[in-house]
């Protein structure tokens, strides 16, 4: 198991070589290497007949802490960061529990919904059954993207209501004010990232309609040209929500960071291309008076990107800093026992 006191301290300089938020945003998908780490799969019964997929790590030892990691809007089993994530976990001998959102785990799930950004019953029951399987694992997390929207969510619905086991929290390139993030993706270049994901939830969508023709209207679904469309038509009237509009107020973590009472990491870039650059000065403001939230938000990074050191070894700081923050609050929690 790696040591943490014997890791050196790391100070995030992006690559040069990838110049612009866009390259820095791109690279993780278009260019990375797939990170190797072998996880067996399980599939979770949920009480609506439905099932949630689980790729899953286990740690050197029983008592091992394990790392819950909630992947990104249209998340696969190849998000290189997610499956980066596990690799920095098995580095440590911790365990992982990579949660995929319902569809994004290779299968179409069963139940008549798919999954959104401010859901988090599913995460509340996955770590209600991580605490029953493993309870004298401490439980930290990570989420990217939408994920980290999800867990931040979650954490201050929770507020000091959280099992024992669960010491802490970090959260990667959240679009934080959901609207905003909606409206910012469908602007200049960001429309390319804005175009693949909406090819992605219309074919989930229709294939969710073979199952259940009267979900939504399919006319409309065809017609959507932005995500604020496809989440007006789609989204909000699958999982309950009145409107875009009213999807984003309810669902976007913005609301909910001042009630998180675990510590939690925010690692986000200025020049994320899915979120103004605004929307972080109203989080410094909030973390001001929110003890548990710990900031670094650096220039450029683009989304989930943080690429560092040199073309023939990058190296993919985001999942480190993750994993080192989460393994110091460990480190403390064990110091104070």
């Amino acid at each position: 198991m790696l040591d943490p006191a014997s890791e050196p301290a790391r100070q995030f300089r992006p690559a040069w070589w990838l110049p612009g938020r866009h390259l820095r945003t791109l690279w993780g998908r278009l260019g990375r290497r797939m990170p190797t780490v072998i996880t067996r799969r399980e599939q979770w019964e949920t009480a609506d007949g439905d099932v949630l997929e689980i790729d899953r790590l286990d740690g050197v030892s029983a008592d091992a802490p394990r790392l819950v990691i909630l992947h990104g809007l249209e998340g696969t089993p190849r998000s290189r960061y997610a499956r980066g994530t596990v690799a920095e976990a098995a580095r440590r001998g911790w365990g992982a529990d990579l949660v995929y959102f319902r569809s994004c785990g290779g299968t179409l799930n069963r139940a008549r919904r798919l999954y959104h950004s401010g859901e988090t019953g599913d995460l509340a029951f996955a770590v209600d059954r991580l605490v029953r399987e493993h309870p004298r694992s401490p439980l930290v997390f990570a989420g990217y993207s939408l994920g980290g929207n999800v867990l931040l969510k979650w954490l201050g619905e929770r507020g000091a209501d959280l099992p024992a086991q669960v010491r802490g929290a970090a959260a990667v390139s959240v679009p934080f004010d959901l609207a905003r993030g909606a409206r910012s993706i469908g602007e200049g270049f960001a429309r390319v990232y804005e175009a693949s994901f909406l090819r992605s939830l219309k074919r989930k969508t229709f294939a969710k309609l073979a199952q259940y023709p009267d979900l939504v209207d399919a006319a409309r679904v065809t017609r959507a040209r932005s995500i604020y469309e496809f989440d007006d038509v789609a989204t909000a009237p699958i999982h309950g929500f009145q409107s875009a509009d009213d999807y984003y107020a309810r669902a976007s973590s913005l609301g909910f960071l001042a009630a998180i009472r675990r510590p939690t990491l925010l690692l986000s870039a200025v020049d994320d291309p899915f979120l103004p650059a605004a929307v972080l000065e109203e989080v410094r403001t909030i973390a001001r008076s929110t003890p548990a939230l710990e900031l670094e938000f650096v220039p450029r990074g683009g989304h989930v990107g943080f690429v560092m050191g040199p073309p023939w070894r990058p190296f993919y700081y985001a999942e480190w800093r993750v994993a080192s923050f989460l393994a110091n609050i460990l480190d403390s929690v064990r110091n104070r026992t």
